[in-house]
């Protein structure tokens, strides 16, 4: 009976980190633009970077327009296979640091740079 009762526990608890980890990983949304902020691919250091997510699966293009399949290893780390180097994000999901210090910052978008561009209303002229 105690044997019984230690595997219930045992899988139970199991269960419960792999539930967890699960749910850990999909509590972040890293799909959107990025902006590198250190040790830029040389002449694309204004050109954004690209993530998107579905679960566990990534793609990746950087600001050179090199794209990559990824994953999340565990809850803040990444593995981006075609670029052979892994990352850390932050809990937040605004940062993600790769291995060889190359730095991404979330590029929260303005108001201006995303609402739809108005012309601006001529004046009639008077005869």
């Amino acid at each position: 009976m105690e044997m019984t009762m230690t595997r219930s526990i045992s899988f139970l608890t199991a269960a419960l980190v792999i539930f967890a980890t699960d749910a850990l990983a999909q509590g972040v949304n890293l799909t959107g633009r990025y902006r590198c902020i250190q040790l830029c691919q040389p002449g694309f250091e204004t050109a954004p970077a690209y993530v998107t997510q579905n679960g566990w699966e990534l793609n990746m293009i950087d600001e050179a327009g090199l794209a990559s399949r990824a994953h999340i290893d565990w809850w803040g780390k990444i593995w981006a296979s075609n670029w052979n180097e892994g990352a850390v994000f932050s809990p937040d999901g605004m940062t993600i640091q790769f291995d060889r210090g190359r730095v991404w910052q979330r590029a929260l978008e303005r108001a201006l740079d995303i609402a739809p561009q108005v012309a601006a209303p001529r004046k009639r002229r008077v005869r």
